[in-house]
C-alpha cells in the first residue's frame, strides 16, 4: 500500500455529534534496533519487536463537534490530561502529530478533543512510552474514522492505517498496534513489510519463543537526559552509520532463521550484540552522550555470570535508557525470578522491577 491508500475522503460528520473511545496499547521492544530515520518518519533500517502486555497505556479520546465557523481554522483543539492532571508540555508533540496526520484524516478539524491517558509504568525512562501512547491515539483515531465512514472498514485496513498513523508520531509506535512479533521497514525476507507500517511476522516461530517473558528492570525511573528524537538526527553524518545500516538489515535475516529454529545459544548473541550496538552508535555521535548507568553496566555483568554458571538462556536488551529488560523462555521462568530477587533488583531504583511478557497487540475497551 501506499500513503495515498491512506487518504479519507467524504466522510459525513453530519451525524456524530460527540463520543469517546478507548485503547489499551503496548509496548514494545526492539530485538533489532531502529536508529535513525529519513524525512517522513520513514526508518534507515527494518527492526523486529516482541510487543509486551504489562507495558501498556490507556488512552481516552473524547471528542465533540465543533462550531461550524471553527471548522475553516487550522488550529486543531484539544487538551491533554496525563494520570488525572493537565500536561501542556505533551501538546506540543501531539500537535504536530495532529498535522502530520491530516490530510490523511481530514475530519480531525471537525471536532474538539480531550485526550486522558496513563501508563502502567514509569513515563520517559526507556520503555517505549512514545510508541504505546502514539499508537494507542492512533487507533482512538482510526476508531473515530471507522465509526464516520459509510462503507464497511476491515481490519486489515484498519490496523495497518493506525499503525501508519501512528509512525507519524513516534516511529516505534507503529510496532506497538499488532502483536506478537512486529516487523518494520521495507526487507526483502519478509512478506509485506513496507517503511510506512508495522507488519506481523508471519513467518514459522519455534516453540522456545512463545510465551517469552521481558523482566525490565528499573535503574532510573526519571526523564531520559537526550530524547530518541535527537538521537535520531545525531546518525546524519554519523561516521559509523551506513555499516551499521547494513549490519541491521543482516540481523533481520539471522534473526528471521533463529525464530524458526528455535537457537535460543544464537537468539541470545544476536539480541545482546544489538543492544551494545545501539548504545555504541550514541556514544560515537557529534555530540556523544551516555543513557546507560552504573548500575546498567552491573546488572549486565551479572548476567554474563549467571549465564556461564547455568548455560541457561536469559539474555538482556536496552532501549533508548538506562534500564534493562531481561529476556528469557518460558521453561526458565523460576529460576531467572529467584537470580533478580536475589541478584539484581539491589541495582534497581527503589527495587523496581517490571514482570512482562510478549502479548497480542492493542484492544479497544469501549
Amino acid at each position: 500500500m501506499t500513503e495515498k491508500d491512506f487518504i479519507s475522503n467524504n466522510l459525513d460528520t453530519s451525524n456524530l455529534e460527540t463520543g469517546k473511545f478507548t485503547w489499551k496499547t503496548p509496548s514494545n521492544i526492539a530485538l533489532v534496533k531502529y536508529w535513525g530515520k529519513k524525512k517522513h518518519q520513514i526508518p534507515e533500517n527494518t527492526s523486529i519487536s516482541f510487543t509486551l502486555d504489562a507495558c501498556f497505556t490507556l488512552t481516552t479520546l473524547t471528542f465533540e463537534k465543533r462550531h461550524s465557523e471553527l471548522i475553516s481554522e487550522s488550529r486543531h483543539n484539544f487538551e491533554v490530561y496525563f494520570e488525572g492532571k493537565k500536561k501542556e508540555d505533551f501538546k506540543p508533540k501531539i500537535a504536530t502529530f495532529f498535522d502530520r496526520i491530516e490530510q490523511y484524516c481530514p475530519f480531525l478539524k471537525e471536532y474538539d478533543y480531550k485526550i486522558e491517558s496513563r501508563n502502567s509504568f514509569p513515563h520517559s525512562s526507556g520503555i517505549a512510552s512514545s510508541a504505546s501512547g502514539m499508537s494507542a491515539l492512533a487507533l482512538c483515531v482510526m476508531s473515530l474514522e471507522k465509526s464516520l465512514s459509510g462503507v464497511e472498514m476491515t481490519d486489515e485496513y484498519f490496523y495497518k492505517k493506525a499503525s501508519f498513523l501512528a509512525r507519524l508520531g513516534s516511529g516505534s509506535a507503529c510496532r506497538s498496534v499488532k502483536g506478537s512479533i512486529v516487523v518494520w521497514g521495507k526487507h526483502g525476507e519478509v512478506e509485506g513489510s513496507s517503511n510506512l507500517y508495522g507488519v506481523e511476522f508471519k513467518d514459522e516461530v519455534h516453540s522456545n519463543f512463545k510465551n517469552f517473558h521481558d523482566t525490565i528492570l528499573l535503574v532510573d525511573e526519571g526523564e531520559k537526559q537526550v530524547s530518541s528524537t535527537v538521537g535520531h538526527k545525531l546518525m546524519f553524518g554519523h561516521p559509523f552509520a551506513e555499516k551499521r545500516f547494513e549490519q541491521a538489515e543482516e540481523n533481520i535475516s539471522k534473526i528471521k532463521e533463529i525464530l524458526k529454529s528455535g537457537d535460543l545459544k544464537a537468539f541470545v548473541n544476536i539480541v545482546e550484540s544489538e543492544a551494545l550496538t545501539l548504545h555504541a552508535m550514541m556514544m560515537t555521535s557529534n555530540p556523544y552522550f551516555i543513557l546507560m548507568k552504573p548500575n546498567t553496566l552491573k546488572i549486565i555483568n551479572k548476567i554474563w555470570e549467571f549465564r556461564a554458571e547455568t548455560d541457561l538462556n536469559l539474555c538482556f536488551t536496552l532501549d533508548a535508557g538506562a534500564n534493562v529488560h531481561l529476556l528469557y523462555p518460558e521453561n526458565e521462568r523460576e529460576v531467572v525470578n529467584k537470580f533478580v530477587v536475589k541478584e539484581l533488583i539491589q541495582y534497581c531504583q527503589n527495587n523496581h522491577y517490571i514482570c512482562d511478557r510478549i502479548g497480542k497487540g492493542a484492544k479497544l475497551l469501549n
